[in-house]
């Protein structure tokens, strides 16, 4: 159950960001074999004056364009499908949008199955 937090400056129109959305939940079901229907995403636009993202970090030459992408999802995937995933990502926002691949920041945070509940007050993944 990845949750996918998408930032990105104002100003893009809302198929902009929907393609976006897309990207994140194919690369999810190809590269890290989330079910499909598993689709948890908030997308958020930031006036650019609130919207930091360094430029030039680790040798990367980044732009006003940087999206952010932040995904939680349950820990126990391996480096490769990882590395699938960024790459699927990164890709797919290239082709579909032109988004410069450098562009493209993501960052995932794994945790247990028990820190989930998807509605009535309940753990549903808890053993």
């Amino acid at each position: 159950m990845p949750f996918a937090r998408i930032d990105l400056a104002r100003g893009k129109s809302a198929e902009y960001r929907r393609t976006i959305g897309e990207v994140v939940y194919d690369a999810m079901l190809d590269a890290l074999n989330v079910p499909k229907d598993d689709r948890f995403q908030v997308i958020n636009e930031h006036e650019p004056e609130n919207f930091f993202i360094d430029p030039s970090y680790l040798g990367i030459s980044r732009t006003g364009d940087c999206v952010v992408i932040q995904l939680t999802l349950n820990a126990g995937r391996g480096v490769e499908q990882k590395r699938s995933f960024f790459k699927a990502v990164a890709d797919g926002l290239h082709e579909r949008l032109g988004l410069r691949r450098e562009d493209v920041f993501i960052s995932l945070v794994e945790v247990a199955k028990e820190n989930w509940s998807f509605g009535n007050g309940e753990a549903q993944y808890a053993t």
